[in-house]
């Protein structure tokens, strides 16, 4: 089993930036597709990007393109998420998700939960206006 903790939220103003981290634990997540998730209050999980296991593939939410990157450093077991000109609207709690299938972003369901069986706790993120 994967244990997965986040850490980097916060509070920050709009235009500001975060870089969030995940840490896996419990075994090597080197082939595993990684994702980010988040969720408002009120609101569905949504998919916000992810990284294949060699880091030769990523995707992103089409409304997130150009502000958001993700990466990952498999010697450390660690996925970052770096967001830069960060809007209120990206208030949210931010997830980390492994997929231990690897599966690549070319498959539509690599951006639902459902792909991902392990998960974080999450870390807050607000954005002030």
């Amino acid at each position: 089993q994967v244990q997965l903790v986040e850490s980097g939220g916060g509070l920050v103003q709009a235009g500001g930036s975060l870089r969030l981290s995940c840490v896996a634990s419990g075994r090597t997540v080197s082939t595993y597709t990684m994702g980010w998730f988040r969720q408002a209050p009120g609101k569905e999980r949504e998919f916000v990007a992810l990284i294949t296991w060699s880091a030769g593939s990523s995707a992103y939410a089409d409304s997130l393109k150009g502000r958001f990157t993700i990466s990952r450093d498999n010697a450390k077991n660690t996925v970052y998420l770096q967001m830069n000109s960060l809007k209120p609207e990206d208030t949210a709690v931010y997830y980390c998700a492994g997929d231990r299938r690897g599966t690549p972003p070319y498959y539509a369901r690599s951006r639902y939960p459902t792909a991902y069986d392990s998960w974080g706790q999450g870390t807050q993120v607000t954005v002030s206006s």
